[in-house]
């Protein structure tokens, strides 16, 4: 139980693709603390053919966790989620349906259907958001076609973070951030692109309003407050996308040769810019620009990320195999290196039945020798990893104009050792690893910042550096890499984007 003598502490409820948890972050002297109050598993569920997120199973963890801090005072309250998802509220404030999973089939073809009335080029123009076909935009042309009477029948569109937001505080809004992951935000304007929406055939009435991150939401509802000390409790908006959240804590700018990396699920390798790029050649390079804290832009590239490895521990272990991931990586680190390298990004791995029999299938098919271990297979992975975020990398220099010296690793994937000096020696640049938990603190930071207790972003970046200080991997064997950097682009897909 936290000391109720101290300064009152901030709660962060950070959902992420398997897990989420509910971090309770003390600022004193200087120094940010964090514990643990909740966490819980984030499984998705099945039924109809279709997945969905069990939203009612979080929101019953919300509600664990607030009754656990009854006697905490705290400063404020804000979640983070993943982006792309969305739900729909009917006129009486209910969800009127069980959000669906981003890896859902039913977008399979969506994105010819959405070039058919709208061309490429002008999507890209109009949101500067990289095409994958899990974007909003796809996922809503979909939801016309099957069912159109429930899009109807919305009042307000949320993504997810907002969902619980509106549950903690009754106001329906939605957050910058997480907004402009749906592929249909202006970058510039920070607003709808209501021309594109109008332009796909998409309905017009139900658009909630944006905000951005550090908007004061309410007040946590009576309702849940029950009188106990959490009542007036502030509910703020942070950056609600995960990846946004995770910059907030760190200092990545491409003006001082920083970049990011935010491995998890999945990676996004990126750096944050005062202003978008929406150019010809961001879109040939499916870049994204997302949003960011201050009125900042998040230039960053999407790569599949621990995804694979985590798909084929579920493969393993339903053959009675079960390996924990720090064994995996202790294993694989003494595997013969390069031997099998798959392109990450291959439609092929987004959501297989049987991840180690597609990167099998993968390099049968680019004539290559086939993993035939659970530790060949993870070493596959990390390398295939590491190239990917080399490709990248290059990208981001062409587009920017600025040489990133520097890749700061964050979220979970930062305290994967051979897979942060596997990035620094395929990269040839320094990288620094942590903080694991950047999510959290970032949406700490952003809380921090609307409270005034603290005079500015990067105050509470130093705070934050000085709490959780990086661990530093220097290039060791660039040379090797270089030599295998053609050997991997010529099984990527034949344009990279």
């Amino acid at each position: 139980m936290p000391d109720l003598n101290a300064a009152k502490p901030y709660l962060a409820f950070d959902f992420g693709a398997e897990s989420g948890r509910a971090i309770l972050a003390h600022l004193h002297s200087g120094i940010l603390s964090t514990q643990e109050v909740r966490r819980f598993k984030n499984e998705p569920v099945e039924y109809g053919g279709s997945l969905h997120w069990d939203v009612a199973r979080l929101w019953w963890e919300v509600r664990q966790a607030l009754a656990g801090l009854e006697e905490v005072q705290l400063a404020g309250i804000g979640v983070d989620t993943w982006g792309v998802d969305y739900a729909l509220i009917g006129e009486a404030g209910e969800l009127l349906q069980n959000p669906y999973h981003y890896r859902d089939k039913r977008t399979a073809g969506m994105m010819a259907a959405a070039f058919g009335r709208v061309a490429k080029e002008a999507i890209y123009a109009a949101t500067g958001v990289q095409f994958m076909p899990i974007n909003t935009l796809y996922q809503l042309l979909a939801a016309q076609r099957e069912t159109p009477e429930l899009l109807r029948a919305a009042k307000q569109l949320l993504t997810i973070p907002d969902l619980f937001h509106y549950w903690l505080t009754g106001r329906a809004a939605c957050e910058f951030t997480n907004a402009s992951t749906t592929q249909l935000v202006d970058p510039r304007t920070r607003s709808w692109a209501t021309e594109l929406i109008r332009a796909l055939g998409l309905p017009r009435h139900f658009w909630s309003e944006i905000v951005e991150p550090g908007t004061r939401l309410g007040e946590l509802s009576p309702a849940l407050a029950k009188g106990s000390a959490l009542a007036g409790t502030p509910v703020i908006a942070p950056a609600t996308h995960d990846t946004g959240s995770a910059v907030a804590a760190i200092s990545a700018k491409a003006a001082d040769g920083k970049a990011f990396l935010s491995s998890g699920t999945w990676s996004l390798l990126g750096t944050e810019l005062q202003n978008p790029i929406v150019t010809p050649e961001a879109q040939r390079l499916n870049f994204t620009n997302e949003g960011g804290v201050n009125g900042t832009t998040r230039l960053l590239k999407n790569v599949m990320g621990l995804w694979m490895l985590q798909c084929c521990r579920q493969s393993w272990t339903a053959q009675g195999q079960c390996y924990d991931h720090l064994e995996l990586v202790e294993v694989a680190a003494r595997e013969a290196p390069f031997i099998s390298l798959v392109d990450p990004d291959h439609e092929s791995f987004l959501r297989p039945p049987d991840m180690p029999a597609a990167i099998a299938a993968f390099c049968e098919r680019t004539r290559q020798a086939k993993p035939q271990s659970a530790a060949a297979c993870t070493r596959a992975i990390f390398e295939s990893l590491a190239l990917k975020y080399r490709l990248a990398l290059a990208s981001l220099e062409q587009l920017t104009g600025h040489r990133m010296d520097c890749i700061r690793v964050v979220g979970g994937g930062s305290k994967n050792r051979l897979l942060n000096q596997m990035t620094a020696d395929a990269t040839g640049r320094r990288v620094l690893a942590g903080p694991a938990e950047a999510t959290a603190l970032g949406n700490v930071a952003v809380q921090i910042l609307a409270t005034g207790a603290a005079g500015s972003l990067e105050e509470v970046r130093e705070t934050i550096e000085r709490s959780f200080p990086a661990e530093v991997f220097e290039p060791r064997e660039p040379e090797a890499w270089e030599r295998q950097a053609g050997r991997f682009e010529s099984y990527c897909e034949a344009a990279y984007a």
